[in-house]
C-alpha cells in the first residue's frame, strides 16, 4: 500500500496543494497503520496490543483523513475534472466509498476511546479488515484523481 501511495504522489502530485497534503496524510495513515499492525519495519516481539493512546491518535487521524475526502477533497477533484461527463464518471464513484468509510467508522466505534480488554482481543482481526477497506477505497480515490488527471 506503501508503495500505491508513492505512485499516486509521482502521478498526481502538483496538481494542488490540499491534493498534495491529502496524499502526504494518506502517507502518514499507512505508516501508523503498519505501526499499530506489528508489520515490517514496526515488528513487535512480544506479540502485544499498543498502548491504547496510540490507537486514539490514530483513530482521530483515520477519521481526520476520511472527513477530509469526503468534504474537502473529492468535491474539489470532482469539480475539476473538466466538462460535464469527466465530472459524472468521477462523481459516481462516491457511493463506491461507502464500504470502507464505514469500516472507518466502526473501527473508531470501538476502539477510539475503549478500556475494555473484550473489545481489544479482536483488535488485530479488525486492524487487517480496515486494511483491506484502505486497499479498496485507496483504489477509488486514485481512480478519481485519474479523472482529474485526464482533465489537465
Amino acid at each position: 500500500m506503501l508503495t500505491r501511495v508513492e505512485t499516486a504522489k509521482q502521478r498526481w502530485g502538483g496538481v494542488s496543494g490540499l491534493i498534495d497534503q491529502w496524499l502526504d496524510n494518506r502517507k502518514s495513515l499507512l505508516v501508523n497503520y503498519c505501526q499499530l499492525a506489528g508489520l515490517p519495519p514496526f515488528e513487535r516481539k512480544d506479540n502485544s496490543l499498543p498502548e491504547q493512546s496510540q490507537i486514539t491518535q490514530f483513530c482521530e487521524q483515520l477519521v481526520d483523513y476520511v472527513s477530509t475526502g469526503h468534504f474537502e477533497i473529492y468535491e474539489q477533484v470532482i469539480s475539476n475534472c473538466g466538462d460535464q461527463e469527466k465530472q459524472q464518471q468521477a462523481q459516481r464513484l462516491l457511493p463506491l466509498l461507502r464500504d470502507s468509510t464505514d469500516a472507518v467508522l466502526n473501527f473508531n466505534d470501538h476502539f477510539a476511546s475503549t478500556q475494555d480488554d473484550i473489545e481489544l482481543k479482536s483488535f488485530d482481526l479488525q486492524l487487517s479488515q480496515l486494511g483491506e477497506a484502505f486497499e479498496s477505497r485507496f483504489a477509488i480515490e486514485d481512480r478519481m484523481l485519474e479523472h482529474l488527471h485526464q482533465a489537465q
